[in-house]
């Protein structure tokens, strides 16, 4: 970010400001200190749970990530719920259906889904809505509990733009992990005991298939977790990802600094949480 030319003074004074006020302003937020200083500073206020202010807008960095992560988190929650309602049946029956013109058809979409930019996907999607429908991005962010039918109208359609990308993601992923698993020999015994084929697949496949499944799941979480960069500018919500964006244009390093490491941190736990999840799907890492 320091490499970046610029200087969060000039968001402050304005883009003519002269070089001799630009100085003041950076000498009196301590951005004339040379950067070890200021990467000291930042790690001794890491120590103390103390995130420091905004050097644009001159809050806590904290209360700036306190009101962006309840819109990031429920895009992310939207996003992945739909996401699994749709691709793990898609993917079944893709695997079940192997190689006839369903399997074709289902893998086709899910490539279309992955090519298809979710920008692009969501601006398409606010092109048909506001012009056919006459709907509108809300300016202002209602939460699931003020108001659950709002919320939901505000948030399905850029949850519609993200999981596009996500089902072929997942599809593609369910499918190859319950193939393999159908070819197993305990799939082929459980076959010639005479169980009915739902029993095999429901029962014996699709639980040691979803191991992988949830890996690509929890990792695409975690990734939605740390904002919504582009999605967020398309549909005007001011989560993380938009944060992100307008700290890195006006170089505020502390905002930009603190949503990397809390960004970090929640990817770490994400995975931690996912792989603690194992056990619960298969007895046999539990065991052991």
């Amino acid at each position: 970010m320091h490499l970046i030319p610029g200087s969060v003074a000039y968001a402050i004074l304005g883009e003519d400001a002269s070089p001799e006020n630009v100085l003041i302003v950076e000498k009196q937020l301590g951005l004339d200190k040379p950067q070890y200083i200021q990467f000291v500073t930042w790690m001794r206020q890491m120590v103390t749970w103390d995130l420091g202010d905004s050097l644009l807008q001159r809050v806590p960095v904290t209360d700036l990530i306190r009101e962006a992560i309840p819109i990031s988190v429920t895009l992310a929650i939207y996003s992945m719920v739909l996401t699994l309602i749709l691709a793990i049946p898609i993917g079944i029956l893709a695997a079940v259906r192997q190689d006839t013109w369903v399997d074709y058809v289902l893998r086709a979409g899910s490539i279309t889904g992955l090519a298809l930019p979710t920008f692009w996907t969501g601006i398409i999607i606010l092109f048909v809505l506001i012009r056919l429908l006459g709907w509108s991005p809300s300016l202002d962010y209602v939460g699931f509990f003020d108001n659950p039918w709002r919320n939901f109208l505000q948030m399905i359609w850029p949850a519609l733009a993200v999981s596009s990308y996500l089902i072929g993601v997942i599809v593609r992923m369910t499918r190859s992990a319950l193939l393999e698993v159908l070819r197993e020999d305990y799939v082929r015994t459980a076959r010639a005991k005479g169980l009915a084929e739902r029993v095999v697949l429901v029962r014996h496949a699709l639980a040691n298939a979803m191991l992988p499944v949830v890996t690509i799941a929890g990792i695409q979480f975690a990734h939605m977790l740390g904002g919504f960069i582009v999605t967020e500018q398309v549909f005007n919500l001011h989560g993380l990802g938009m944060l992100i964006v307008n700290s890195a244009l006006a170089r505020d390093y502390p905002v930009i600094q603190n949503l990397f490491l809390f960004t970090v941190v929640l990817t770490l736990t994400v995975n931690l949480l996912v792989d603690l999840s194992y056990g619960i799907l298969d007895p046999r890492i539990r065991q052991s």
